[in-house]
């Protein structure tokens, strides 16, 4: 007899609702935490969250509650779908829960970002080590690729990594996410996923200003995209080694080109609509730098994570003393340092001297 399996999903929002489905259907028990009362309710009542995955129906059985004890509580797995600026806050808050204290219960991240802390940025790996009990040093998973929520809820075919130091483990949350349309390739390379899944965020907020200019530049076209593309994934790996990726295939793969792809492309990218609209809509006049965008970024009424990622990466650049014009580009648009039209021109001027 198979085993049904209690997993926790942390984060109601597109992604972790997305997540939660797939799950579900999957046939584990899944509980599902939201900070938002509205959102509890509305996936218990109507068996939907509309605030976040418009049109998509759940299925039966999913049970979603505010108090994060009680989703972590008992749990074979926990999944962490919650933005990076909020994720050390949620560990936190179940540390006492004893399947937790234990090491009972596998944890696997899917939050794509950075963390700043009093040492620095790091790895969102790496911090919630610190937190959790020693029993998760080198076990905790990290799932990263090409996989908008409003694809996945839908069933369109994609593909994920699941990387671990642990292999057993990778292939765990390999084994609890697969399905005839979600593939999922185990890794050891949990740096390298790191790193491509938090600055491609950066780079689609580059593509996105550049998608939106295209419309009225008799220079900027496809062509110009794609060699942005490349060069934002050149920058990518070149964090990625520095900060010890240990495979260099990453980067070729669903993890570093596949999701930066998908991510600077799709439509339903946030770090892309929320570049175009630095120019469409002129956003970042209401903000008086980074720091004031990142304390308020609740009011765009999505998130994008390229935000905090293009403040940690410019750090990151520094310390390691690495060349990335892009990221450091954006970090200048998103700070009000540079004008985005005449930074993005520079960027891009950058890279047409070989």
């Amino acid at each position: 007899m198979v085993k049904v399996l209690k997993v926790g999903v942390f984060g109601a929002g597109a992604w972790g609702t997305a997540v939660a489905k797939v799950l579900k259907e999957n046939g584990n028990r899944v509980e599902i935490w939201s900070f938002e009362e509205d959102v509890k309710d509305d996936i218990n009542i109507n068996l939907k969250n509309d605030k976040y995955l418009s049109g998509i129906r759940l299925p039966k059985g999913i049970k979603a509650s505010t108090l994060p004890e009680e989703v972590a509580q008992d749990k074979d797995y926990i999944v962490l779908v919650v933005p990076s600026l909020f994720i050390l806050e949620t560990i936190k808050k179940i540390l006492g829960v004893p399947n937790i204290r234990e090491g009972k219960t596998l944890i696997g991240i899917l939050t794509k970002g950075f963390i700043e802390t009093d040492r620095g940025v790091r790895l969102i790996t790496e911090v919630l080590e610190d937190y959790l009990p020693g029993f998760y040093k080198g076990n905790l998973v990290y799932i990263a690729g090409p996989s908008h929520a409003e694809e996945v809820a839908r069933g369109k075919l994609t593909g994920l990594i699941s990387a671990s130091q642990n292999g057993k483990n990778a292939i765990k949350f390999r084994k609890l996410f697969s399905s005839s349309n979600l593939i999922v390739f185990p890794s050891l390379d949990v740096t390298g996923v790191q790193v491509s899944a938090a600055v491609k965020n950066v780079i689609a907020i580059a593509f996105g200003i550049l998608d939106a200019l295209k419309e009225s530049s008799d220079n900027f076209g496809d062509n110009t995209e794609s060699l942005l593309l490349a060069a934002g994934l050149n920058e990518i790996q070149a964090l990625g080694i520095a900060l010890g990726s240990t495979h260099p295939e990453t980067f070729t793969s669903i993890a570093g080109v596949g999701d930066l792809d998908v991510t600077c492309r799709s439509k339903y990218g946030r770090n892309r609509k929320f570049g175009r609209e630095i120019i469409l809509k002129d956003l970042l006049k209401s903000f008086k730098n980074i720091d004031d965008l990142i304390l308020r970024i609740s009011e765009l009424g999505y998130m994008p994570e390229g935000v905090s990622a293009a403040r940690c990466a410019r750090k990151l650049s520094a310390q390691y003393k690495l060349e990335l014009p892009i990221v450091n580009g954006i970090f200048k648009i998103l700070n009000r340092e540079k004008e985005p039209v005449d930074e993005l021109k520079h960027i891009l001027s950058r890279l047409t001297k070989v």
